[in-house]
């Protein structure tokens, strides 16, 4: 995989799930999505007003951040795990250039206030193993996950 040396552009969300669905923000207020996950009973697509427009890496990484939210529920629900209230992923794509080519680059960061780390590491990383956007991207562009738990 070839590096990143100049960064052009960030988009960044923050992603929190509720029973309604998961809701993507971007950093700059460019981003205000509620996406439902498959097999809800009633998909709740709200795309709230977002002056000025988002940039295409804040929609991925909106759309990446609800499907791995809804991947670590899953995986949460397998190990028996209760997941915190104010669980939250943040993603960061970076639109970048090395030498004449452009790349993208990511970091996930998945905060689960008041679990053990261990727990959390193992939720992060296999949740990562199972959403299609991850798996989509494994191989193709540098990803750095990170676990916070306070």
């Amino acid at each position: 995989m070839s590096k990143i040396e100049k960064v052009l552009a960030t988009g960044k969300t923050h992603t929190t799930a509720s029973a309604a669905g998961n809701t993507s923000r971007g950093h700059n207020g460019t981003l205000d999505i509620t996406l439902s996950t498959p097999g809800t009973a009633k998909p709740a697509h709200v795309f709230a007003a977002t002056q000025p427009h988002p940039t295409a890496e804040q929609l991925f990484a909106g759309a990446w951040s609800a499907c791995y939210t809804a991947a670590v529920g899953l995986v949460a629900n397998d190990l028996n795990v209760v997941l915190p209230a104010d669980l939250s992923v943040d993603i960061e794509v970076d639109l970048g250039q090395g030498g004449a080519e452009y790349f993208l680059q990511a970091r996930l960061t998945l905060r689960v206030p008041g679990l053990s780390h261990e727990i959390a590491t193992t939720l992060a990383h296999t949740a990562d193993q199972i959403c299609p956007y991850s798996k989509a991207t494994r191989g193709n562009i540098d990803v750095a996950l990170n676990v916070i738990t306070v």
